[in-house]
């Protein structure tokens, strides 16, 4: 019974001493919160100040949180890959984090609109949350036009950010990309809530609806003569560059000027515009705070 006894009080010693040790072993991982930026991305060098220009908001209004950027397109990526310049994917942003001691990231939407961007972003954002080892949570923010009072806020943003050039009976001209997705019906949605404030403000996109012929008939029909067009693109890059303000025939620039309509291209994307980068900002914000870390 006593030797029984010590070999008990024996055990209970070496189980109290490992305590600590399989404590420390299961312990959850201190909570730290980062932040990445996910643009589509461009290769234009005079393009890419704007994206640069978002980063760097987004470090100011979050001093002290690890801040980085992301690229969404691979061809974009590729491209730049042969020219020397990395930028890594969100799954490479996301799986550089946890080495850095980070547990719970904003993914920072820099979409226009939910596309199938904006989902990929969602479903890598799911894939990297409760990985063993790796980051607990990860969640997205809202792209610039997601709730219905995004949409009043930035048709204002966008028109205070119009050409102050801009005469009375000039229309100006927000140029999107489009696509197939049902999301393009942010963009009729847009032109909507623009139109309640400026009735010479309108939408066309390279590849959806309102198309370009749509924008053009709106116009030839109100006996306007001279439009301002505007990236309705986080950067100017190709598309605004070529498809908006290229002098090829099909441009928007040239089938304006072959309808009569003086055509006044500005190169400068939303990104650039404070008052419209404080809508992406103000998404970030909400999904930023709601994250469990501290």
């Amino acid at each position: 019974m006593i030797r029984l006894s010590r070999i008990i009080l024996s055990l209970s010693l070496v189980l109290a001493l490992a305590a600590p040790a399989v404590a420390g072993h299961d312990a959850k991982k201190e909570a730290k919160r980062a932040i990445v930026v996910a643009a589509f991305g461009t290769t234009v060098p005079e393009a890419a100040p704007a994206i640069a220009k978002m980063v760097e908001r987004v470090r100011a209004a979050y001093p002290g949180v690890p801040v980085t950027l992301c690229y969404t397109a691979a061809m974009i990526r590729a491209k730049l890959a042969k020219d020397g310049k990395h930028v890594p994917s969100p799954a490479e942003a996301l799986a550089a984090l946890p080495d850095a001691g980070v547990t719970d990231v904003a993914l920072m939407s820099l979409q226009t609109i939910p596309g199938s961007e904006y989902h990929d972003l969602v479903r890598t954002a799911a894939a990297f949350s409760r990985m063993p080892k790796g980051l607990s949570h990860v969640a997205v923010s809202a792209p610039l036009l997601f709730e219905q009072d995004d949409f009043p806020a930035v048709s204002k943003a966008l028109l205070s950010a119009a050409p102050k050039d801009r005469k009375p009976g000039e229309a100006v001209v927000f140029v999107g990309h489009g696509t197939e997705h049902p999301a393009n019906m942010a963009y009729p949605a847009l032109q909507y809530s623009l139109w309640r404030i400026d009735p010479n403000a309108f939408v066309a996109t390279v590849e959806g609806t309102p198309s370009f012929d749509d924008a053009i008939a709106d116009l030839k029909a109100k006996g306007i003569k001279k439009a301002w067009l505007i990236p309705l693109f986080a950067v100017a890059g190709d598309h605004a560059r070529n498809d908006m303000a290229g002098k090829e025939k099909d441009s928007l620039a040239s089938s304006l000027a072959a309808a009569g309509i003086e055509a006044r291209p500005v190169l400068s994307g939303t990104a650039e515009h404070d008052a419209v980068a404080a809508v992406w900002l103000d998404h970030l914000k909400t999904t930023f705070d709601a994250l469990p870390g501290k």
